[in-house]
């Protein structure tokens, strides 16, 4: 018999990524954890006359369709929100919207990042929040919105997942995890830093109070419980609600020693520390400190990942060429190893547009040859991103003082098996692919854990790798060719 059935609570997780948005329901069992997408739909960003923003209305549309689609499934114990990091919108002292939300890519943020570090050092900075130096990190956002009239009538920050949470309950609060990648938190003490909110001259009020993972939200608001068929009184239950959080939480590592790649838009390539790492080798090095569940550290640092690919992906189709990925991939396997390489961290690839012009041109730069074919772009990308996870996990484990014994793969990346298996090659290390839908499994564990149905962190792993499709890639090749690959990017870098 199985360990769930159709009487059994759903958890409702909603996903909300950089490309597409989607809710889905969870059972959980003793030695069952099974997922179903509900619903799926795009998240496309709006290029207005101001910069780059997000189509909030549309993705809080398909959250009700999503929560709508849930109910539909069987008794929905509760919703649990998470979405990627940095972005936020303002509300007014009616709670209402003020403005469309900017997108991190949008261009005003690099002026500001260099405005907030001539007036505190990056040194500074680091030693409060410990974040990796990016130029759309949340404070540096803040700086680029300020004498604006959205700004003059502030009256409450919310970032991304505490939007929605906002919009399905009316209730104000900022979750920990997706708060810690802000700069504006305090790495040490797990609160909002007052000295530096000051310093910045920002309105402390702005900043709501901070929620932990596993606490009740509050329940859906009446017209909300209406519109999604949910029943009145469903709670919502803070998550990890930044989306790598939700991920790392569902990584299946049994045993010590591990490291995690999340791999989707972005590479997000780290260990998970029970305190931050925040020393001047550590800033010099580019590690950020963000919060993972019950207090750890995610000591990571964000690679550009799968972004570079479906960039590339999408010149070509608008130039009319037929883009599978598994013939794209098949074509990589048999193109030349090593031919180009590059930085997938360079800010030139930020951006969207035609990535394989800008691959074109920082390989023009370094003076390598162009790649043949879209499979050696392809495998230009994927061995520039196995050398990338090398390269960082190597110096984390140096800065943390961590031995490494696997890497955990986690994530859509985690089906691309040229990616695994070079991973596993540059490393020297062997490495375990999937769950594929980390995020999601993070997201209703965490809710099932709130609801008593499974224990702490060391439980839910073991959950996840009892029920998961994993794969397992040892390291094979010749590690020489990749060393000699890491030199050749070194030297050009």
């Amino acid at each position: 018999m199985s360990a769930t059935s159709r009487h059994d609570p759903v958890f409702a997780a909603v996903d909300l990524g950089a490309t597409s948005g989607r809710v889905i329901t969870g059972r959980v069992g003793a030695d069952e954890l099974v997922l179903t997408e509900a619903h799926r739909f795009a998240n496309t960003p709006v290029r207005l006359p101001d910069g780059l923003r997000w189509d909030v209305l549309a993705l809080y549309q398909g959250v009700l369709e999503g929560l709508r689609a849930a109910a539909r499934t069987g008794p929905v114990a509760s919703v649990g929100i998470d979405t990627w990091a940095v972005d936020y919108g303002l509300l007014d002292s009616d709670g209402a919207l003020l403005g469309v939300p900017f997108h991190y890519r949008d261009d005003r943020n690099t002026p500001a990042a260099e405005q907030v570090l001539t007036h505190i050092g990056a040194q500074e900075l680091y030693g409060i929040g410990g974040l990796q130096h990016l130029p759309f990190n949340t404070v540096f956002q803040l700086a680029a919105h300020r004498e604006t009239a959205q700004w003059e009538a502030a009256r409450t920050l919310l970032l991304m997942p505490d939007l929605l949470v906002y919009w399905l309950t009316g209730t104000v609060g900022a979750e920990v995890t997706n708060a810690s990648t802000t700069g504006l938190f305090d790495a040490r003490t797990g609160t909002w830093s007052d000295a530096l909110i000051r310093r910045l001259g920002l309105d402390r009020s702005l900043f709501p109070p901070l929620r932990e993972p596993g606490e009740r939200a509050g329940t859906l608001l009446a017209h909300v419980a209406g519109l999604t068929g949910l029943p009145l009184g469903t709670p919502v239950t803070t998550v990890a609600s930044h989306d790598t959080a939700s991920a790392v939480a569902a990584v299946p590592a049994t045993e010590p020693g591990f490291a995690y790649v999340s791999c989707g838009t972005w590479s997000l390539a780290g260990l998970e520390l029970d305190s931050p790492v925040l020393t001047e080798a550590s800033r010099a090095a580019n590690f950020t400190n963000e919060r993972g569940i019950d207090g750890t550290v995610r000591y990571l640092r964000n690679i550009m990942g799968m972004w570079l690919l479906e960039e590339c992906r999408r010149t070509w189709e608008r130039d009319g060429a037929a883009t599978s990925l598994s013939g794209l991939l098949a074509d990589a396997a048999r193109a030349r190893p090593f031919a180009a390489v590059i930085d997938p961290d360079d800010a030139v690839f930020l951006a969207p547009g035609d990535m394989p012009s800008r691959i074109d041109a920082a390989l023009t730069r370094t003076g390598q040859a162009l790649p043949e074919g879209r499979g050696g772009y392809v495998r230009c990308v994927l061995e520039s991103l196995a050398l990338a996870h090398r390269r960082t996990l190597r110096e984390a484990a140096r800065l943390a003082g961590r031995d490494l014994t696997r890497i955990h793969l986690v994530g859509g990346g985690s089906r691309n098996e040229l990616l695994c298996q070079w991973t596993a090659d540059a490393t020297g290390l062997p490495v375990t692919a999937g769950p594929a839908e980390a995020t999601a499994l993070g997201n209703v564990l965490l809710q099932a854990r709130a609801h008593g149905l499974v224990g702490g962190p060391a439980d839910m792993r073991r959950l996840v790798a009892r029920t998961q499709e994993l794969r397992h890639y040892a390291p094979q090749g010749d590690i020489a060719a990749w060393d000699g690959a890491a030199d050749r990017l070194s030297a050009r870098v």
